[in-house]
């Protein structure tokens, strides 16, 4: 782990690879580059490997997730002072959304944290975490301190099996099956030390599993031992969390929208919701108080052709939103998206259209998740 130095050329990394960089390889995966590193898109096909998730179990690997930990005098209140939680109502080893904000209220990351013993544990998009860390540093007092866990790997098991291969592999103070969705503890796979929460990317069931990088591969393999699970690829943690109506930073998620246009209140806790007292709480307050001029929804599309991020969204003959995701939704067998779109325009059930290549393709207004959710309540 290190110690970070917001000076350092740190901050400019190269494509690189990650613990178990061969390890995809030798398993067929083959390797795209996304958030600065190689990562696998897919092994045996996006299809299929959203479909097994769905209905058994996947891992994938996540280590490109920046992991830190904030500690040090006064860390409570000055990381409230940054983030628009309310720490005081965070549990010890509870996982709980949350945002970094720019000073004008935009989404700079989502992002999760965990009361730790003796601070708080962050872990932050692997595209935006060089740029994560100096916003915290530059927004943290000088006695706390920003460590980046660099020498973890972040590994995710999702789907209805997860649990039963997991629990098979998995020794604690209390079984693994004692934990309910965002809620984690430390246990022990195979002898080597674990954080696990009962938390994920896909809306189903599932963990994050914090290991060792030197330790990934081996913990890899004994997972995928495991018959309920194969690994998975970006393909399907794509289109496994477009189902769940999980926003992309970068995609659905910007500097150009905040908390309250994003439909993301719930990472807003109510004090903070009165109280303010965050980076960016203006512009939070104001679109709590006098609404946004849009607000992102879901869209269910007619046939099969699927939209894709960037293609407008009209009402008649009025453009009135643009998509932010899309594609083809293998549970449903129709295509999905995820837009902005003018208020007037964003009730359920709301006909709208969607231009793909001059081409107007049928859309109504639905709730999300698309795909119910699953966790394990």
């Amino acid at each position: 782990m290190s110690e970070v130095d917001t000076d350092s050329e740190f901050f400019e990394p190269e494509t690189g690879t990650l613990p178990l960089d061969d390890w995809h390889s030798a398993r067929g995966g083959r390797m795209v580059e996304f958030a600065g590193y190689w990562m696998p898109v897919q092994y045996e096909g996006i299809l299929a490997e959203h479909l097994w998730t769905r209905e058994s179990a996947g891992l994938f690997d996540v280590s490109h997730m920046g992991q830190l930990f904030i500690s040090g005098e006064g860390v409570e209140a000055a990381l409230e002072a940054v983030l628009p939680i309310d720490l005081a109502t965070l549990k010890p080893f509870g996982p709980r959304y949350s945002m970094l904000l720019d000073e004008d209220g935009g989404i700079l990351d989502d992002l999760m944290v965990t009361r730790w013993n003796s601070g708080f544990y962050l872990v932050v998009n692997g595209a935006t975490k060089w740029d994560d860390i100096a916003h915290l540093r530059e927004h943290l007092p000088d006695e706390v301190t920003i460590t980046h866990l660099d020498d973890s790997a972040l590994l995710a098991l999702q789907g209805p099996k997860a649990a039963a291969a997991l629990e098979r592999i998995t020794t604690g103070e209390w079984p693994l099956s004692a934990l309910t969705f965002m809620k984690g503890g430390q246990f022990k796979i195979d002898g080597v030390e674990a954080w696990i929460s009962r938390s994920g990317y896909t809306g189903e069931d599932g963990f994050e599993i914090a290991i060792p990088a030197a330790d990934a591969a081996r913990i890899a393999n004994l997972i995928c031992e495991q018959p309920e699970v194969k690994p998975i690829g970006l393909g399907a943690r794509d289109s496994l969390r477009l189902e769940a109506g999980l926003p992309l930073y970068g995609h659905d998620l910007s500097p150009e929208h905040s908390p309250v246009d994003a439909d993301l209140l719930f990472a807003v806790n109510k004090r903070r919701r009165s109280e303010g007292g965050f980076v960016g709480a203006e512009r939070v307050l104001k679109g709590l108080a006098d609404g946004t001029a849009q607000v992102r929804v879901g869209l269910a599309l007619e046939g099969r052709q699927a939209a894709r991020e960037g293609a407008e969204v009209y009402a008649a003959n009025q453009k009135v939103g643009v998509l932010t995701s899309g594609g083809f939704s293998p549970t449903l067998g129709h295509p999905i998206a995820m837009a902005y779109v003018d208020r007037a325009q964003a009730a359920v059930g709301t006909a709208l259209e969607i231009d793909v290549r001059g081409k107007r393709l049928p859309a109504r207004v639905v709730a999300m998740p698309f795909v119910p959710h699953r966790y394990h309540r």
